[in-house]
C-alpha cells in the first residue's frame, strides 16, 4: 500500500484534462463566459435597399426611351365618324432591358392597332434598338364649328402600359413646331395623295405626362391616381379650296333664297305664285341643311351651317311677311304704294342679308 499513487490528487488531475480539453474544442463557450450579459440589447434595424433579403436596391432615377416617328400615310379620312388611319414607322432606344414594348406599347386613342414589322437590335452594349411599322385606325374629337374653314387637329399619343412616369420618361428626338418644307420634316411627301381633300398645314412633337384618375388596381399607389410618360404627336390639317367647298355646299341654300327675293318683283296681283315660290324656297333651304348634316358628324354647337341656314329661312320667313303686307296694301286699293313698298323690302332685305353672310362668314374664317 506504500506504493500506490494517493487516489485524491489523480482523481483531479484528470478533471483538469478533461475541463481544458471541453474549452479547447468550443472557443465560442470560453468567450461566451468571459464577456458581460445584456439584458436589454437594442433592436436590429435593417435597410431595405441594402439589406440581403431585398438585394436590388431601388432606383428612384428614371430611365429616358428616345423615340422617333416617321409618318408614311394618312388616309380614309371618314370625317362624319372621326376616324382616320394612319401608319408610321416608330424607332425607341433605351439601356433598361426589363421595358418590353413589343408587349406594352399603348396607344390610346387607337380604334385598332397592327404591326407589320418589327425588329429588335441588341447587339450594341447596354443598349436595345426597336424599329417598328404601325397602322392604326384612329378616333378623334373634331370640332366643325367653323366648317368648311375649320382646322382640324390629329392626334397620336405612344405610352408604355406598364411602367409610370417616375420609372420612365421619354426623349423624343425632335420637338417643337415643324412646317411642310423644312428640315427634318417626319411625314413622307406622298401622303398628299392619299389625304383627298386635306392638307397637312403643321406638324407639332412633344413630351408629357398622361394622368389617369385610377390605380389600375395597384395596392402600391396610395390613391386613385396614376401618371404615364407619353410621346404625342399633333397633326394639323385643313380642307384644300376651301372657297370652292363652300360654295358647292351652300351653293342650293344661296339659290333659294334669291328664288324668294325675286318673288318681291312679281305683280302684287299674282301672290299665289309669289306664295307658292317663297315656300318652296323655304323646305330647299331645309333640305340643303339636311344634306349637309349628313356628311357631317354630330354636334351640340351652333356651327357655321346652322347659322347661315338660320338666317337664310329667316330671311325667306321675312320675304313672305313682305308679300302679305304687299297684298293688303294692294286690297286698300293702293297698288303704286304696293309696288313701291316691295321694291324698298326687296332692296333693303337683299343688303342686310349680304352684309350678316359676310360677318358670319369672316368670322368663321378669321377665327
Amino acid at each position: 500500500m506504500k506504493n500506490s499513487l494517493p487516489i485524491a490528487p489523480v482523481l483531479i488531475f484528470i478533471l483538469l484534462l478533461a475541463g481544458l480539453k471541453s474549452i479547447a474544442l468550443n472557443p465560442d463557450t470560453a468567450r461566451m463566459s468571459s464577456s458581460p450579459v445584456l439584458t436589454n440589447p437594442d433592436p436590429v434595424h435593417t435597410n431595405p435597399k441594402t439589406d440581403r433579403r431585398n438585394p436590388d436596391p431601388v432606383d428612384t432615377k428614371r430611365d429616358t426611351v428616345r423615340i422617333g416617328i416617321y409618318i408614311t400615310s394618312i388616309h380614309n379620312i371618314d370625317f362624319k365618324d372621326r376616324e382616320y388611319t394612319i401608319t408610321f414607322w416608330l424607332w425607341l432606344k433605351y439601356n433598361n432591358k426589363r421595358f418590353d414594348f413589343l408587349k406594352n406599347l399603348e396607344i390610346p386613342n387607337a380604334k385598332k392597332e397592327e404591326r407589320t414589322f418589327t425588329t429588335v437590335d441588341s447587339t450594341k452594349k447596354d443598349t436595345i434598338s426597336i424599329l417598328m411599322k404601325v397602322q392604326c385606325v384612329m378616333k378623334d374629337s373634331w370640332r366643325i364649328e367653323k366648317f368648311p374653314f375649320d382646322n382640324q387637329k390629329l392626334w397620336l399619343t405612344i405610352e408604355n402600359s406598364q411602367y409610370p412616369s417616375d420609372s420612365l420618361v421619354f426623349v423624343p428626338e425632335m420637338t417643337g413646331l415643324l412646317l411642310p418644307g423644312t428640315a427634318g420634316w417626319p411625314i413622307d411627301k406622298r401622303i398628299r395623295y392619299a389625304m383627298r381633300g386635306w392638307k397637312i398645314d403643321s406638324c407639332y412633337f412633344s413630351s408629357g405626362i398622361s394622368t389617369y384618375e385610377t390605380a389600375f388596381d395597384d395596392e402600391n399607389i396610395p390613391g386613385p391616381h396614376s401618371e404615364y410618360s407619353a410621346f404625342k404627336v399633333r397633326i394639323s390639317i385643313s380642307h384644300i379650296g376651301t372657297g370652292l367647298l363652300f360654295c358647292k355646299i351652300f351653293l342650293g341654300m344661296y339659290i333659294a333664297f334669291l328664288i324668294a327675293y325675286v318673288c318681291l318683283y312679281i305683280r302684287p296681283a299674282n301672290y299665289d305664285s309669289r306664295f307658292q315660290l317663297s315656300v318652296g324656297a323655304l323646305f330647299a333651304t331645309i333640305g340643303n341643311k339636311y344634306v349637309i348634316e349628313a356628311s357631317l358628324p354630330e354636334s351640340t354647337t351652333f356651327t357655321l351651317v346652322d347659322s347661315l341656314h338660320g338666317l337664310t329661312l329667316f330671311f325667306i320667313l321675312l320675304t313672305i311677311a313682305a308679300t302679305i303686307i304687299s297684298l293688303r296694301i294692294v286690297r286698300l286699293r293702293k297698288k303704286p304704294n304696293a309696288f313701291k313698298f316691295d321694291m324698298i323690302a326687296g332692296q333693303l332685305l337683299f343688303l342686310i342679308y349680304i352684309i350678316c353672310n359676310v360677318i358670319f362668314i369672316s368670322k368663321a374664317c378669321s377665327g
